[in-house]
């Protein structure tokens, strides 16, 4: 499919007057623009904060959509229309932006990005049985309220559980954990660790907490030091993993950290967030790194790069498997032909289609079984040498 080439300079047209009326409607299709009432136009919601202090993650996941949308611009003929809204990281927009595409005419909204937004939209999408797959909320509740909610990433529970696992394959003994304990995120792989470690016989010697904001942990390092414990338990963000480890190397500690997805972009983009040396023989799980050979990986790569002058993260690779899964789901039930655009039956056909649908997306084959939690793939990384490598690939328990 061709590349819209005038996209770009659309948006940048339009620029702060867009953002600042709360999100910008893009063609991805060629053609001259048809509006989301025309049925010969597939209008999708995209959602996610693209301001303020979680920014950076909503920009990556609308990066990977944008990708997508520009390689395959139409779908079942149809031409594709994004309706791209800033929820500004917070619960109470993200609704009010999710109502605003609702009204506008969209058939399926990809988002929201981080959890407790993404809650908060899970819970509205109820009422209008809307199709709707987030890239990246990794909360165990986001797809609890209803079955037409999905997620692409793999959830917290699933990544606390399968680390712990992890440590006990490589005959780790004793564990101590650090984790925001204001941050859903965090607490919630650091409860889902401790569960499975200690159901595997590990000891875990003690659980330290810090508060939102915190740069010096020297405190809680040294308790957890003074266990002696074969290994740090780290499930947070990678500001403050960086911070962490760089600390416990000061303090003397030698061993071995592990973490969760949120330690993506520790190393590789602008600023590095502790030194290779600091992260030598460390693990962290999650769905996607630059590093891994796989040709469908590779060629992700090298089309992100292309358009954005930038390596992409994580967070990249879920939105465009999430855009993927999405199209693959309308042009099924597009192609099939029974249901009218834009009816209560046609967005119940999307959701049936993406529960029974299997892609094979950048971050491995995604297909659902019963729930919206993926069946999927999971990378283990490790450092050596001063790069990333895949050290072992997790295969989806169904």
């Amino acid at each position: 499919m061709a590349i819209n080439t005038s996209r770009r300079g659309f948006i940048k047209m339009a620029g702060a007057a867009t953002l600042a009326a709360g999100g910008a409607s893009v063609l991805a299709g060629c053609g001259n623009g048809n509006s989301s009432s025309d049925s010969s136009t597939i209008k999708i919601g995209v959602l996610g904060p693209y301001s303020g202090d979680v920014a950076q993650y909503g920009l990556a996941v609308r990066n990977g959509i944008d990708l997508y949308f520009e390689q395959n611009p139409q779908i079942a003929g149809k031409n594709v229309e994004l309706d791209e809204e800033d929820e500004k990281g917070d619960a109470t927009e993200a609704v009010n932006a999710y109502n605003k595409m609702v009204e506008g005419g969209a058939v399926a909204v990809l988002g929201d990005v981080t959890s407790t937004p993404s809650i908060a939209v899970a819970q509205q999408s109820v009422n209008d049985n809307i199709p709707l797959i987030s890239a990246s909320a990794t909360a165990a509740d986001f797809v609890s309220y209803g079955k037409n909610a999905f997620r692409a990433c793999i959830t917290d529970p699933y990544q606390g559980k399968l680390m712990a696992d992890f440590a006990a394959s490589e005959g780790y003994k004793t564990v101590g954990t650090i984790y925001n304990s204001g941050g859903d995120y965090e607490k919630g792989v650091n409860d889902a660790f401790v569960e499975e470690a200690q159901s595997k016989g590990i000891n875990v010697t003690t659980q330290q907490g810090y508060a939102a904001g915190d740069v010096d942990f020297k405190s809680q390092l040294t308790t957890i030091i003074g266990t002696n414990p074969d290994v740090i338990f780290s499930p947070n963000y990678y500001q403050d993993d960086g911070k962490i480890v760089t600390q416990a190397r000061q303090l003397g500690y030698k061993g071995v950290f592990m973490g969760a997805d949120g330690w993506s972009n520790i190393v590789g983009g602008s600023e590095e967030y502790a030194s290779a040396a600091d992260l030598e023989g460390c693990f962290y799980d999650c769905s996607f790194v630059a590093e891994n050979p796989d040709e469908k990986v590779q060629q992700f790569i090298k089309d992100y790069q292309a358009k954005y002058n930038e390596a992409p993260s994580n967070f990249c690779a879920l939105g465009y498997d999430a855009a993927m899964v999405m199209a693959k789901a309308i042009e099924t039930v597009e192609n099939d032909g029974k249901a009218k655009y834009g009816t209560d039956d046609y967005k119940q056909a999307i959701i049936d289609a993406i529960a029974s649908g299997s892609v094979d997306g950048v971050t491995g084959t995604i297909k659902y079984d019963g729930t919206g939690d993926p069946v999927k793939p999971t990378l283990v990384i490790t450092f050596k040498d001063g790069k990333q490598s895949v050290y072992k690939t997790v295969e989806a328990d169904a």
